[in-house]
């Protein structure tokens, strides 16, 4: 053996291939075999199983900036995911450390393990900063995310497969991710030496039409008073007044708000009419300024992360938010009757809007919280108060 030799680096045992023909080597971490998806990146410090959990990032491969991920474990309490049994939301991880023993007393399972059962790809040793920048300048490309332990990779095979991934662009996800089946909720929020609570006397009856909710927004509004009915993402209009609700919920999702919509648009133009209550968060949001005649546009990085700044105008104080999505609405584009009530303070880009002469409003940011700030808490009372309003009118 030659004396270089002895120095040379380990073989890697898990890859990155970028659609522009970039190969990012590391060590393998979870699932075996590979994954495809595009590569965005979080930049949260903690909730790293509520990211990966949240059906919002199916389709994505997730960059972590931070480098310490996995380091407290997993759990079935910080699932977000409605069908625990189910596929997670994103299709592989990238992390910079190695992962570690579990070090916090509500882990129930090893990172790694974790990873292993919920077919998640992982790739790590990787400079994750570096890769950041790289989607940064470049914006968020499509890859394949391949673990091998015994190193074989077909390189040319993997560059070609990835240059051929079809965009997000232009693609439905919500409709494989939504319930296929009409069920109640009523589980309330986490509390301490306490867990998960029940709502047993609700004052209101929300329809949630799911087009890849989060448990944490349906225990939120089981929390604020409400008996939640959670409908497939192409429930009629009919179907949903028929549950006779006090107000309508359009959930987060992922894709391509304007694919999704071919189905889901009339069908939320029908419900602002009916002059119910509308709230819409993430997805719901893109899709209500589609119903109200705005438009939405691919972003070149996405808002992914737990520290994004947004200006509330109807309070005109800034909050911090969660956000993840990869599409954004065109505020120039809502009519005159659409105010626009947030912006990032990170770029500009729309974050919110209520309709002037009608109790609807929406948030592109995740306000539950998991994970992330609870500065947005507060949306789910303005949304009882818009119900509360309604109610005390057509009782008159």
């Amino acid at each position: 053996m030659k004396a270089q030799d002895a120095w040379s680096a380990p073989k890697p045992t898990a890859l990155l291939v970028l659609a522009d023909g970039t190969v990012i080597e590391g060590r393998g971490v979870g699932a075996l075999g590979k994954a495809s998806g595009e590569v965005c990146f979080n930049t949260a410090m903690t909730g790293y199983e509520e990211i990966l959990t949240d059906p919002s990032y199916a389709g994505q491969i997730i960059t972590f900036t931070f480098p310490h991920i996995g380091n407290v474990g997993t759990n079935l309490d910080d699932i977000e995911t409605v069908d625990m049994e189910g596929t997670t939301g994103a299709r592989g991880a990238i992390i910079r450390t190695d992962i570690t023993t579990p070090s916090n007393y509500r882990s129930g399972n090893h990172f790694d393990e974790w990873l292993k059962a919920c077919n998640i790809v992982g790739l790590s040793g990787v400079d994750t900063r570096a890769l950041t920048a790289f989607i940064r300048d470049k914006g968020m490309q499509n890859a394949i995310i391949a673990h091998d332990p015994d190193g074989n990779f077909d390189v040319d095979a993997l560059k070609a497969e990835a240059a051929n991934l079809p965009d997000l662009e232009g693609m439905d996800l919500a409709k494989g991710l939504s319930t296929a089946k009409t069920y109640d909720w009523n589980e309330t929020t986490w509390a301490w030496q306490e867990g998960f609570g029940e709502q047993t006397q609700p004052a209101y009856h929300v329809v949630a039409m799911d087009f890849g909710v989060k448990r944490n927004i349906l225990r939120l509004l089981a929390e604020a008073g409400c008996r939640v009915t959670v409908v497939p993402a192409t429930t009629s209009a009919e179907e949903i007044l028929s549950h006779k609700p006090d107000g309508v919920f359009l959930s987060n999702g992922p894709g391509d708000p304007a694919a999704t919509g071919e189905y889901a648009v009339p069908t939320i133009r029908a419900l602002v009419a009916s002059g119910l209550p509308v709230f819409g968060i993430c997805l719901g949001h893109q899709m209500l300024a589609l119903a109200l005649g705005g438009t939405t546009q691919k972003m070149h990085q996405g808002h992914h992360g737990a520290n994004h700044p947004v200006h509330d105008y109807t309070t005109n104080k800034v909050e911090i938010t969660s956000m993840n999505h990869g599409f954004s609405v065109n505020a120039g584009s809502l009519p005159e009757n659409v105010e626009e009530t947030h912006v990032s303070l990170f770029d500009g880009t729309n974050c919110g809007l209520r309709v002037k002469d009608a109790p609807v409003f929406s948030v592109q940011h995740h306000p539950e919280a998991s994970p992330g700030p609870q500065d947005s808490h507060y949306l789910f009372a303005r949304f009882i108060e818009m119900i509360e309003n309604h109610k005390a009118s057509a009782a008159k």
